[in-house]
C-alpha cells in the first residue's frame, strides 16, 4: 500500500478499458478516490467503477468528450467537485483516430488528432490547476507513446508527432507549475495490447513491433499501472518532474 495516495482525489481520462482502466483500478486498490472517465464506452466504465466499489473502493463515472475543450473544463470541474478537491490528473484519454500516409492525411485529420491528443490534455491541466493550487498542490500525469521517441508505425506519423508534443509539453509545463507545487510527468507506453491495437493493428503488425522489443512480448496495462502510481505519489517520487518514463519492455532505450 502507498500510504500517500490514500484519500486523494484523482481523474483518469480515458479511464474505461486498456491502461486508463488498469490506471484507475490500481489508484483506487491504493486508497484513492477514483473519477473514471469515458466518451462512449459507458458500459466498460460503469464496469471498471464496479469492480472498483466491489473491491471496497470509492469511484464515480464522467461522461465527457475531450476534443471539446467546454467538456474537458466540465469533466475536471466535476471530479474535484465530487471530491471537495482534485489531487492528481492522468491525461490517458487519446488515440491514433486512422492510419493514413502522409500524403492522405487532410486538415480534418490533423484536427481530430491533435484535439483529441494534445489539445485535451493541455485544456485539463488548464482546468485542474485552480483545484490543484488550492489544494497546495497536484501531480500531473500525461500519457505520450514510444511513438514520440521513434515516429510511430505504418501510418502513424501524426500520431507519433501529436505524443511528441505531449512530452514536450510535459517538460515546459513542469517548469512552469513547479512554484504551484504541481509535479508533471509522463508515461510513455510501448506496445501494450489494449483495444487501441484491436482497432488500429493487424495481427501481422503486432508480430512486426514484438519482433522490435528485447522482452520479445506485448506488453499488458497493468504492467503499466506501476509507473503512474509512483509519479503520484510524494511519498515515492516527490523529486521527480519533468521526466518521461518509459514501460516499453526494452523496445527503446533513451
Amino acid at each position: 500500500m502507498i500510504d500517500d495516495l490514500k484519500g486523494q482525489a484523482v481523474l483518469v481520462t480515458g479511464a474505461s478499458t486498456g491502461i486508463g482502466a488498469a490506471a484507475a483500478k490500481a489508484f483506487a486498490a491504493h486508497g484513492a478516490r477514483v473519477a473514471v472517465h469515458y466518451n462512449s464506452s459507458r458500459a466498460e466504465a460503469d464496469q471498471v467503477v464496479a469492480d472498483i466499489r466491489a473491491a471496497g473502493g470509492e469511484a464515480i463515472v464522467l461522461q465527457g468528450d475531450v476534443t471539446s475543450s467546454a467538456a474537458c473544463h466540465d469533466i475536471v470541474n466535476r471530479a474535484a467537485e465530487a471530491f471537495g478537491r482534485l489531487d492528481v490528473l492522468v491525461n490517458n484519454a487519446g488515440g491514433l483516430v486512422q492510419r493514413v500516409p502522409i500524403e492522405q492525411m487532410s486538415d480534418e485529420m490533423f484536427d481530430k488528432v491533435l484535439h483529441l491528443n494534445v489539445r485535451s490534455a493541455l485544456t485539463c491541466i488548464a482546468a485542474a490547476v485552480p483545484h490543484m493550487r488550492k489544494a497546495g498542490g497536484g501531480r500531473v500525469i500525461n500519457v505520450t507513446s514510444v511513438a514520440a521517441r521513434h515516429g510511430g508505425g505504418p501510418g502513424a506519423v501524426l500520431y507519433a508527432g501529436s505524443k511528441g508534443m505531449v512530452s514536450t509539453m510535459t517538460r515546459g509545463l513542469a517548469k512552469e507549475l513547479v512554484k504551484d507545487n504541481i509535479r508533471v510527468n509522463a508515461v510513455a507506453p510501448g506496445v501494450i495490447y489494449t483495444p487501441f491495437h484491436d482497432r488500429y493493428s493487424t495481427p501481422q503488425m503486432l508480430d512486426a513491433f514484438k519482433a522490435t522489443i528485447p522482452m520479445n512480448r506485448i506488453g499488458d496495462s497493468d504492467e503499466c499501472v506501476g509507473a503512474f502510481l509512483y509519479l503520484a505519489s510524494n511519498q515515492m517520487s516527490s523529486y521527480v518532474t519533468g521526466q518521461i518514463l518509459e514501460v516499453n519492455g526494452g523496445q527503446y532505450m533513451p
